[in-house]
């Protein structure tokens, strides 16, 4: 009995972790930001599932598994039932999606992002950029060599508004380094420094205001697959 009792007591909680999704290979996957530069530490509820407690502002969950449809992810400081976002997507089948809490506190709202999963081509990278800091104006972005000069340099992007996010650049594996400046400058305000990126994988880059909102600003990387 005691066996039975620890049996279906793994099998609930596996049910929690996996946000409802059954074994329905049709399933779609999601990712959660906090890009919220002076918003507190937040729980994470999908689909009435709490799936994060306690996020701190610039971490990312794993991707979770949900079914494909309807899906409402709901947001609130870590230990109230507040609600900052309430949103409803719809999630295609088999489609990967980050949502990224973002915007300043008082004006918090969801980013919804579809994301491409398919592998890059031999020997490529895909590198996809996001506007997420909302203190920042326009930008534009340099993706080069390490060390490379962009006083001479045309952007990779340019005028990339705040909440925009990039198509995905394929490059070949390598060390790059990506800087930001505001549009029509070469005022690096965001320098990843060299990022080493290996055939195969896939990364999101987003720019972020510093904790409390504003400069320094600077990036996190998502790993999206390898």
């Amino acid at each position: 009995m005691k066996r039975l009792h620890l049996l279906l007591t793994i099998v609930t909680l596996l049910a929690a972790f996996t946000v409802g999704c059954g074994d329905d290979k049709s399933n779609s996957r999601l990712r959660i930001v906090h890009d919220s530069p002076d918003a507190p530490n937040v729980d994470v509820v999908v689909n009435g599932d709490t799936v994060a407690t306690n996020v701190p502002y610039k971490a990312a969950s794993p991707y979770l598994p949900v079914r494909s449809g309807a899906t409402e992810i709901k947001v609130r400081p870590t230990g109230t039932t507040t609600d900052v976002i309430d949103a409803k997507i719809t999630a295609a089948e088999k489609t990967d999606y980050t949502v990224l809490a973002t915007n300043l506190v008082a004006s918090i709202e969801p980013l919804v992002l579809t994301d491409d999963n398919t592998p890059p081509a031999s020997g490529k990278v895909k590198v996809r950029l996001v506007h997420g800091a909302p203190s920042a104006p326009p930008v534009d972005i340099y993706v080069t060599a390490p060390g490379a000069d962009i006083n001479a340099a045309t952007p990779t992007l340019t005028n990339v508004p705040f909440k925009a996010a990039s198509a995905y650049l394929s490059v070949d594996a390598g060390s790059y380094q990506v800087r930001v400046t505001p549009t029509g400058t070469k005022i690096v305000v965001i320098d990843s420094g060299t990022l080493a990126l290996t055939a195969g994988q896939i990364r999101t880059a987003v720019a972020v205001d510093n904790t409390g909102g504003g400069a320094p600003f600077s990036a996190i990387v998502l790993s999206d697959l390898n």
